[in-house]
Parts: C-alpha cells; structure tokens; sequence
C-alpha cells in the first residue's frame, strides 16, 4: 500500500510532534519532514517531495500564505492543507486564492484531521463548517460581472455538472450514485477537470468555476 507522504509545518514543536504521533498511527499515513517556518517549508517540499503539506498560517520568515503560494508554484502536483488557529476572512481566502486545497481549524478532532488528509489526497475539497459558506460566497461573482470565458469552452457539460455537485459539496461516491456511475468514472472527469484548470485540487476548481460565473449561488448549498 503506497503511503501518504506529510510534510508538516507549524513553527510550536509540540504541536508538530503530537500531529506526527497521530497521524503516524495511521498505516497509510508517514510524516517525512517537519519544518519550523515557512522558509523552511518550501525548501523541504523541493527535497522530499510530500503528497500534502499540512501548513500552519503564522509561522516566521515566511508565513503561511506566502508559503502555500510558493509551493503551488513550484510544485503544482502538491497538495496543501491548511491547519490553523484562526478562521479571520483575511487568512482564508488568502490560502485557497494561493491555492491550498483545504482549511481546517485546530479545534478539529484527530479522526477529522486524518479523513481531512485523505480527502485532500483524493483531490476532495475539505473546509472547516465555519467557514465554507462565506469562502464560497466570497468568490462568487458581482451581479452584472461579465464572465471572462464560456465554460463549455473548456469543460464538457458533464464536468461542468459534476464540479456544480462539488461545490455543493458532495463527495465523489455522492457525485457518482447522483448520475449512475462508477466512482473510477467520477475521479476520471476531476481528473479531467483539474488538468484543464491546472489545478490539483477540488477547492481550487470550485473556486476557479465561482470566479468565472460558472457555479452560481443557486448551485450552493
């Protein structure tokens, strides 16, 4: 069984060392790096090359926001999950323009966490309660604003059908017994969708497809 590759980011030790404890109970799960500060956080993605970096948002030298955006640049196939201490307007839609994958709050329980993780892996989209409806409101467009392209242009009206389900946040296995398909067919079309969007990630799609006027407020939950 291949094993999830974590790269954890918090500049508290005993924050870092009690995630690595937790999610190392996990048998497909394996920490292979820690870093301190952002700084740090980018260069070890570039040497050990993590399946998800859990990044934290105020961290020295570089912080969070800064970071994330760096490593979606140099390391696009990475994923990046937020873990943070504050749910501010300000530090969300900052992480997930700079293209984190989702944004959960340290109040979370372990088990959340580790399905969080997973999630994320999978391309999923994984938002903390608090702040999923306003982060989707947030990229909505302005009424009247014209759209910048005809998303039939560069997605097929069932990509476009399963990323308005996405949005409503419905898992992939969701998605697939909504239209009678396989779930290897369902992770095919975001796999289609993620390639013509160049991104890696739902929460990155989603938004993506809110900033363009294709999912609207009545695809919204």
């Amino acid at each position: 069984m291949d094993k999830i590759r974590i790269l954890i980011a918090d500049d508290h030790n005993v924050v870092r060392e009690g995630t690595r404890q937790l999610l190392e109970q996990e048998p497909d799960l394996e920490v292979i790096a820690e870093a301190a500060d952002g700084e740090q956080a980018i260069q070890l993605t570039g040497t050990t090359h993590p399946d998800v970096v859990l990044m934290d948002v105020a961290m020295p030298k570089v912080d969070g926001i800064a970071a994330t955006k760096q490593i979606k640049k140099l390391y696009p196939k990475t994923t990046v999950l937020v873990l943070s201490a504050y749910d501010d307007d300000q530090f969300v839609f900052s992480l997930l323009e700079a293209g984190a994958a989702g944004y959960l709050l340290k109040s979370v329980r372990g088990r959340e966490l580790i399905e969080a993780i997973h999630a994320v892996h999978a391309g999923e989209s994984v938002l903390h309660p608090s702040v999923a409806r306003k982060v989707l409101n947030k990229f909505v467009p302005a009424s009247g604003k014209t759209v910048k392209g005809r998303s039939t242009e560069i997605l097929s009206e069932r990509e476009l059908d399963v990323l308005r389900l996405a949005s409503r946040g419905l898992s992939n296995q969701e998605i697939a017994d909504k239209f009678s398909l396989s779930l290897r067919t369902v992770q095919a079309h975001f796999s289609h969708i993620f390639n013509k969007l160049q991104v890696s990630s739902r929460t990155e799609a989603v938004v993506h497809a809110l900033k363009e006027g294709w999912v609207t407020l009545d695809d919204l939950p």
